[in-house]
């Protein structure tokens, strides 16, 4: 199941993905559980193997700051701050656009999307696709996976592959910014401080 980060893993996770598969790769912060995110039964798939509640929704990392047309109807806020931020272990969430699945959203109409700051995994999620879904490889209510060997571990059966690009080095989630409105909100204080969101913020950011 465990499996080296390398071009033949990468075109393995590629071929699992496009047939409605489910992987775990190490995202910029923790591991997470990848897949197609138009795929609805691939996301109830996730859902059922976290135990996580239908309610929420399920957050993406795109390979390429192009790929958040196909997912966000993008204001000029919305694209101010991801020019200004992105790459970076940054979850932005905008308004979704009317394709994308309600096993995605959760119902909410938004979505969070995060363009990493790792070649790598952008390499990995561009040869998926583009886009995968990246809610963390744990489950719910424990702590997130740190190595390929954790999430085998939280996962022993229900995952395709799970590819070993070795322990995370991050200390902290991403940082989560609601844009979905007509002000900001800083939904998760994480690897961004909210200090370092205020040169483009100024005092629009208002925590809840």
């Amino acid at each position: 199941m465990i499996q080296e980060d390398n071009e033949p893993t990468r075109s393995e996770a590629a071929r699992i993905i496009a047939g409605g598969g489910i992987i775990a790769f190490r995202t910029d912060t923790f591991y997470g559980l990848g897949a197609d995110p138009f795929n609805g039964a691939a996301i109830v798939r996730i859902k059922e193997l976290k135990g996580r509640e239908d309610r929420k929704p399920i957050l993406l990392l795109i390979s390429d700051a192009d790929e958040v047309d196909r997912f966000i109807e993008q204001s000029s806020f919305f694209k101010l701050i991801a020019m200004g931020k992105w790459p970076a272990p940054l979850t932005l969430i905008g308004v979704s656009r009317p394709e994308v699945p309600i096993e995605l959203t959760a119902g909410t109409k938004s979505l969070g999307v995060r363009l990493p700051d790792d070649g790598n995994v952008r390499a990995l999620v561009r040869a998926c696709g583009g886009a995968l879904t990246a809610t963390s490889a744990n489950v719910s209510g424990q702590p997130p996976a740190r190595t390929a060997k954790e999430v085998e571990n939280y996962f022993p059966e229900g995952i395709d592959l799970i590819i070993d690009a070795g322990e995370v080095t991050a200390t902290e989630p991403s940082t989560v910014l609601d844009l979905s409105g007509t002000e900001a909100r800083l939904i998760r204080e994480g690897a961004i401080s909210r200090e370092e969101l205020a040169d483009i913020l100024e005092d629009s950011v208002r925590p809840l």
